[in-house]
């Protein structure tokens, strides 16, 4: 009496669990080349925030700050959020304007160079993006101690992510040698 197709046993794999496999590699594939594609918008936003904020001096954002404030402050005085704008904007000096701009373009350019790379499938750089996105996330961990920002906090868990992304699709590249040849 037959009762249908039989089920592997304990340590066999079936047809299932193979495209299972399959199913879950491609859904990894997918996220990776999505979190290359933010990492790229991302990069292209730092740079294009650079290239503004060189351009908006210290003395035109505290009072563009203040102009957008002055009807909240009116209703409430103590608001928080307001008051750490306006705390923030007069703390923006010339040199926190240059560190900025600096940042922000070196930062967008290496990441936009990472992910040109990574889109160009190239072997040898999957490991020297886990090494530049562990610096990254070391100094945006150490800026944050200083700065409390949620959005480090942020940046540094999408580059986590990105950079567990990256070793599994490494180690999906460099099993295969028809893609390893391919990719040299």
């Amino acid at each position: 009496m037959s009762r249908g197709p039989s089920r592997p046993e304990a340590g066999e794999t079936g047809e299932t669990g193979v495209s299972n496999r399959r199913r879950r590699a491609q859904v990894l594939h997918e996220t990776f080349e999505a979190g290359i594609l933010l990492k790229g918008a991302h990069a292209i936003l730092e740079m294009i925030g650079a290239v503004l904020l060189w351009f908006v001096k210290p003395e035109s954002l505290s009072r563009l700050v203040r102009f957008l404030t002055q009807g909240e402050l009116s209703e409430d005085p103590r608001d928080y959020l307001v008051n750490l704008m306006l705390q923030a904007s007069q703390r923006y000096s010339v040199s926190a304007q240059h560190f900025g701009v600096f940042y922000l373009l070196s930062h967008g350019l290496v990441n936009l160079g990472l992910v040109f790379l990574l889109w160009r499938r190239k072997l040898w750089a999957y490991p020297a993006v886990v090494a530049v996105l562990c610096l990254f996330i070391a100094y945006q961990v150490l800026r944050w101690t200083g700065t409390h920002s949620f959005f480090l906090i942020f940046l540094s868990l999408f580059d986590a992510a990105m950079i567990w992304l990256t070793l599994v699709e490494y180690r999906r590249l460099h099993g295969d040698p028809r893609k390893r040849e391919a990719r040299r």
